[in-house]
């Protein structure tokens, strides 16, 4: 039996998503192979010992307060409770202060092994500026883009527009399921989208919009990753925040993407270059665009990807043959292996 530890909730606007995620690893995981601890992290920081079954829709003072002892054999200390040693954590931490390498390194200082990427595969796929660096310079193609930060003088939408076009797209540099992102067409709208942008972070994306094919791709693996077929969104002018995750959403999934076949190959390849390339390990959901022409531009890579009852990860790895409890097996596993 398998003593793991599951992270979730967190200090980002992703921390309801985040508890939905850990609600259905609850459901699917086999508990013959793991004995379950949840520890859930409030908007605030604490860190509280938490029963399944007491899990809400946030993490509030319910449960009590969990102690960390970097230095100590069993790290984590919780008054009047059997703290068990674990043998691997499961972060599900999307966005800030979770996605972004500080879990991450928070963990490795204390020497426990852990699902998904690591410190630098994390930070750096978290901004989004730094990640399209990486990316172009590693021969892939993205958005044409310009940053914005904090302080800066911000340019009129006239001389945007005449740089990346009449439409645009305006987005933290690091935050997660478009929280904060905006679809950008004239003046007025500009000047809303930056100001909501720079409520998120110190730095803005300003990109160039893209027409073509929404797609994502799951990749699973350490040194020898694997990646699954395509899927599609179908959102209308952009796949919100709202989109993702309102019980109306118009948005529409589909598994397998409606493209042509002769695409596929090179689709799996990009995303497996993207994936190298930013040195991810254990998984990633790699997002990317197919446009008309046939040309393949990588969007963003998310290194803890949602694993909620309307997740692309999970369902393409269905759509491969791998079900949700195998999913998780393999992850962990991953994750212990790294740790060795």
């Amino acid at each position: 039996m398998i003593n793991l530890l599951i992270l979730c909730g967190g200090q980002s606007p992703e921390h309801e998503i985040s508890i939905r995620s850990t609600k259905n690893i609850l459901a699917a995981i086999d508990r013959s192979k793991y004995a379950v601890t949840l520890f859930g992290i409030s908007k605030s920081g604490s860190w509280r010992l938490i029963e399944e079954t007491d899990l809400g829709d946030e993490i509030t003072s319910q449960g009590s307060a969990v102690s960390i002892e970097p230095h100590q054999s069993n790290c984590f200390s919780c008054q009047g409770k059997d703290i068990p040693q674990f043998q691997v954590v499961f972060p599900i931490l999307h966005g800030p202060n979770g996605e972004d390498g500080t879990i991450q390194g928070l963990l490795k200082l204390m020497k426990l092994p852990f699902v998904g990427p690591g410190v630098l595969s994390s930070s750096v796929c978290m901004d989004k500026d730094v990640t399209k660096r990486l990316l172009r310079d590693s021969g892939l193609m993205v958005a044409n883009w310009l940053k914005i930060q904090k302080g800066d003088e911000i340019p009129s939408y006239t001389k945007i527009a005449s740089q990346l076009g009449s439409v645009v797209f305006v987005k933290p540099a690091n935050m997660g399921s478009s929280v904060g992102v905006h679809r950008v067409t004239n003046e007025s709208e500009w000047k809303s989208a930056i100001s909501d942008a720079l409520k998120y972070d110190r730095k803005v994306l300003v990109e160039k919009a893209v027409k073509g094919k929404e797609l994502e791709c799951a990749v699973l693996g350490n040194d020898d990753p694997k990646a699954t077929g395509v899927g599609e969104v179908q959102s209308g002018d952009f796949y919100s925040y709202e989109e993702k995750y309102a019980a109306q959403s118009h948005a529409e999934i589909i598994i397998p993407a409606k493209i042509d076949d002769k695409y596929l190959p090179a689709l799996k390849q990009t995303a497996i270059k993207a994936y190298r390339a930013l040195n991810c390990e254990g998984m990633a959901r790699v997002d990317m665009f197919l446009t008309e022409e046939g040309a393949i531009l990588v969007n963003e890579v998310n290194t803890i990807p949602g694993f909620t009852n309307i997740s692309m990860y999970p369902k393409l790895w269905e759509e491969s043959g791998l079900s949700y409890s195998d999913l998780i097996d393999q992850l962990i596993e991953l994750g212990i292996e790294r740790g060795n």
